[in-house]
C-alpha cells in the first residue's frame, strides 16, 4: 500500500527563523564554514577536498572531527554555535560547501545559505533546490519558510478533524469452503470466517450436509450451505476462499486453498494462524484475536448435569475407556445431585461394560448435531479428549477439561474461558509424534499414563473458577501426597515440597482434619485461615461447588 501513502501529500520547505537573518554587503572570501560534525554523510569529505585545493583560504568547523584521515592543516575546530551565531556567519560568508552524501529534501543549511546571500557549491541531493523560489525569489522563499510550521498544523488539524471515512472496497460475495480436517477444526477458522464476513457484502460458508442445521442455528450474519450444492454455484460468487487445514497435512492441493504465512510459527493456537491467513485478503482485516464468538447456550430446566465424550474422530488419541469409566463413578460420589450425559458417536467404543456397577445417572447421546449441541450448551462442565465434541463444548463456553496426548495442547487446546489442559505426553515421552508414530506405538504411554486423579486435579482447577459464587466444599488436591508426622506435614506435589509446621495440638488436629477430611474444624481461627490461603494458593486444597442448589448452578463470566 505504498502508493497510498504517498498519493495525497504536501511539501513544506525548510522551517528557517527568516526573523534573525542578517546577510551583509561584505562577504568574507577566506572562511569556508562548516556547521555541525565534520563527518562522510554530511559531505565532510568533500568539505576536505576543497581545503585541501585551497590551501590559501581558512576552514573553521563548529563541530567535532569524526572522519579517519588527516586533516589540512587550514582546517580547524570549534564549539557549535547557536543558530542565530550561524545565521550571523552565513550573513558574512561568501562561499558555502554543501554537499551531503544522503539526500537532505528538507536541509536546513542549504536554505539559511541561501537566504544569507552565499554562494552555495552543492549537489543533487539538496532539496532547497527542488523548490521554485530558488535562486532568484528570495522574498517568496521568505514568505514560505515563514508560513510552513503554520500550514503544516492547520493540515493536520484538517486529517484530524474530517469526518469522512475513506470507502472500503467489499469483498463481494464470497464463498468459503473447509474441506479439510475435524469437526474441531471447523471451530477453529470461525473468528476468522467471521472477519472475513465483516468486508463481504455477503458469506455462504459450505459444510457438509449434516451440519448446515447446527451452523444456521449459531452463525447468525453467514449463510451456512451444503458443500455440495456450493461446488455446483460457484460462478454466482466473486471470491472464493479454501481454508484448508492448519496445518495443511495436504498441503495446498485443494482448488482456492489459501496458504498460511505462519504455517512454521510455534506456539500459537490454530484459531490465530486462520486469522492471520484471511487477514491478508483485504485491507481492513486486522489479525487482532480478542475471544472467542461464543454460542448462545440453551439451559435446560430439570435436574443438572455434567458431560462426557471419551471418544474422537481418530481412536488412537483417547484416554482408555475403562479410566473415563472409572472417573465417571467417582463423579457420580462426588457430585450426587448431578446427572451424567455421555456423547456417543457411532464409532466411539462402549463404555458402559466398563462400569463396576449400574450407572441410573446417566444417559447417551447419540442423535446428531443438533442434539449434541443441546446437550452441550446445558452442561455445567465437560470433560473429553482432543477431539471436536470438546471443542462444541467451547463453542459454548462451557468449563472444560481437556486430555491430550499424542497431539499438543498449544496449537488445538480448548478456547472456553474457563479450561483445563492435560498433556500427557510431557515428561513421559519424548518422541516427536506424527501419523505414521501414531499408528505404530504400542504403549500409547502418553495417554496411558495419565490417572483419574490427575483429571480430578484439572476438573477442581476449572470449577473453582469457574464457579466461585456457588455455595462450595473444600477438596484436597488428590495428586498430593501427605505425609502426616508427629510435629508437621510434609506435602509433596509435583516437583514442590511444602513444610507444615504444627505449632500446638489443636493445629494438629485442625491441619489433619483439612487435609483427610476436606472440612474446616473452627472457620473463625485466624492461624488456621491463614493456612487455607496458603494452601490454597499453591493448589493444594481447592473451593469447588457442591451443585446441591443444582437449578441455580451458574457459571461466572469474565468481564
Amino acid at each position: 500500500f505504498y502508493g497510498e501513502a504517498i498519493s495525497n501529500y504536501s511539501i513544506k520547505p525548510p522551517t528557517v527563523s527568516v526573523e534573525d537573518l542578517q546577510p551583509s554587503k561584505f562577504k568574507d572570501e577566506d572562511n569556508i564554514p562548516f556547521f555541525g560534525d565534520l563527518n562522510f554523510l554530511k559531505g565532510g569529505k568533500a568539505y576536505v577536498a576543497y581545503a585541501k585545493a585551497h590551501p590559501d583560504k581558512t576552514f573553521p568547523v563548529y563541530g567535532k572531527n569524526q572522519l579517519r584521515e588527516p586533516l589540512p592543516e587550514n582546517i580547524s575546530f570549534h564549539e557549535p554555535v547557536s543558530n542565530k551565531e550561524v545565521l550571523r556567519i552565513l550573513g558574512q560568508t561568501k562561499t558555502f560547501i554543501c554537499q551531503p552524501v544522503w539526500p537532505e529534501p528538507s536541509g536546513r543549511l542549504a536554505a539559511e545559505a541561501f537566504l544569507s546571500g552565499c554562494n552555495i557549491l552543492g549537489n543533487d541531493r539538496i532539496g532547497t533546490f527542488s523548490f521554485d523560489f530558488y535562486p532568484d525569489n528570495k522574498p517568496k522563499a521568505i514568505e514560505e519558510m515563514k508560513a510552513a510550521l503554520h500550514d503544516f498544523w492547520l493540515e493536520v488539524e484538517a486529517i484530524l478533524n474530517t469526518n469522512k471515512q475513506p470507502q472500503e472496497i467489499s469483498l463481494g460475495q464470497v464463498l468459503v469452503y473447509k474441506s479439510y480436517g475435524g469437526l474441531g477444526d471447523i471451530f477453529f477458522a470461525i473468528p476468522a470466517i467471521n472477519k472475513l464476513a465483516a468486508v463481504s457484502s455477503s458469506l455462504s460458508f459450505a459444510v457438509a450436509p449434516r451440519l448446515v442445521s447446527f451452523f444456521s442455528k449459531h452463525l447468525k450474519n453467514i449463510n451456512i450451505i451444503n458443500e455440495e450444492v456450493a461446488r455446483l454455484k460457484e460462478d454466482n460468487f466473486d471470491h472464493i476462499f479454501e481454508l484448508g487445514n492448519y496445518p495443511a497435512f495436504r498441503g495446498y492441493d485443494l482448488p482456492h486453498a489459501l496458504k498460511y504465512p505462519t504455517h512454521k510459527k510455534v506456539k500459537q493456537h490454530a484459531i490465530q494462524h486462520y486469522i492471520d491467513t484471511v487477514s491478508k485478503l483485504h485491507n481492513s482485516i486486522d489479525n487482532s484475536y480478542k475471544e472467542y464468538p461464543f454460542f448462545k447456550q440453551q439451559k435446560t430446566k430439570g435436574r443438572k448435569y455434567f458431560t462426557v465424550h471419551h471418544g474422537a474422530g481418530f481412536l488412537l488419541k483417547i484416554w482408555p475407556t475403562e479410566k473415563y469409566a472409572q472417573l465417571i463413578e467417582t463423579l457420580a460420589k462426588l457430585f450426587p445431585y448431578l446427572d451424567c450425559k455421555i456423547i456417543m458417536g457411532p464409532n466411539d467404543p462402549a463404555i458402559e461394560p466398563y462400569f463396576s456397577k449400574p450407572m441410573s445417572h446417566i444417559s447417551y447421546i447419540t442423535g446428531d448435531m443438533n442434539e449434541v449441541g443441546e446437550a452441550l450448551s446445558g452442561a455445567l462442565f465437560h470433560i473429553g479428549n482432543d477431539a471436536g465434541i470438546t471443542h462444541v463444548a467451547g463453542a459454548y463456553n462451557i468449563p472444560t477439561v481437556g486430555i491430550y496426548g499424542p497431539t499438543g495442547p498449544g496449537s488445538w487446546g480448548s478456547f472456553a474461558q474457563y479450561n483445563e489442559l492435560i498433556w500427557g505426553k510431557k515428561g513421559v515421552c519424548n518422541v516427536r509424534c506424527n501419523y505414521d508414530v501414531i499408528l505404530n506405538c504400542e504403549h500409547k504411554i502418553c495417554l496411558n499414563s495419565v490417572t483419574v486423579n490427575r483429571v480430578l486435579e484439572a476438573l477442581y482447577k476449572v470449577l473453582q473458577k469457574a464457579y466461585s459464587n456457588e455455595k462450595s466444599i473444600l477438596k484436597t488436591n488428590p495428586q498430593a501426597i501427605l505425609d502426616f508426622g508427629k510435629n508437621d506435614c510434609l506435602i509433596k506435589l509435583y516437583d514442590n515440597e511444602f513444610l507444615l509446621e504444627y505449632h500446638n495440638k489443636n493445629m494438629k488436629l485442625q491441619v489433619e482434619t483439612l487435609l483427610k477430611k476436606e472440612c474446616l474444624m473452627d472457620s473463625k481461627d485466624d492461624n488456621m485461615k491463614l493456612v487455607l490461603d496458603v494452601l490454597i494458593q499453591q493448589q493444594v486444597v481447592f473451593y469447588i461447588p457442591n451443585f446441591q442448589k443444582h437449578n441455580n448452578a451458574t457459571c461466572k463470566e469474565i468481564d
